[in-house]
């Protein structure tokens, strides 16, 4: 099967993903997130650089569930296309407990 090349609008998109999903991690280490999230670092590590620019949703459902973002706020951010992408409200409260 062949693959399509992404467009710029997924891979901008998928820049979005990683740079909240790096928001979201703050301090936590990469490996502890990936390997309580079930996936593998290096995999993590690319979608944060944004090199899987539409990683699998399994795997985006289980790093959100980890770090403590709703995928409703996930999609929310990621499709905004002014680059005002912010850390969802309810992950600064997370983020907040784990700091305490």
């Amino acid at each position: 099967m062949v693959r399509l090349p992404l467009t710029p609008a997924e891979l901008e998109r998928g820049q979005r993903l990683g740079a909240l999903l790096r928001r979201a991690r703050g301090e936590r280490s990469m490996l502890l997130t990936a390997l309580d999230a079930g996936v593998s670092p290096e995999t993590l590590r690319k979608i944060e650089s944004g090199r899987i620019a539409t990683p699998a949703f399994p795997t985006i459902a289980a790093i959100a569930d980890v770090l403590g973002l709703s995928l409703d706020a996930v999609w929310s951010e990621i499709n905004k296309s002014d680059g005002s992408a912010e850390l969802p409200r309810a992950t600064r409260t997370a983020r907040q407990r784990l700091a305490s």
